[in-house]
């Protein structure tokens, strides 16, 4: 259901209220590590693997 705090800031607020520090930590090394990966990985294969993974997992990509 949508309302007025249903907004990226309102989110934001929400994970930073309940969410703690080291799960925070941990989500952001998650996401450098990954987006680490992704950077360093950029090899026609591995891509290719990624975008079929990425619609396996219901995301749509284009």
């Amino acid at each position: 259901m949508e309302t007025e705090t249903d907004t990226v800031h309102g989110r934001i607020e929400h994970a930073r209220t309940t969410l703690s520090r080291t799960q925070l930590v941990v989500g952001l090394a998650l996401l450098l590590a990954l987006g680490a990966a992704l950077l360093v990985v950029q090899e026609p294969m591995m891509h290719d693997s990624l975008h079929n993974f990425r619609h396996s997992a219901g995301i749509t990509c284009h």
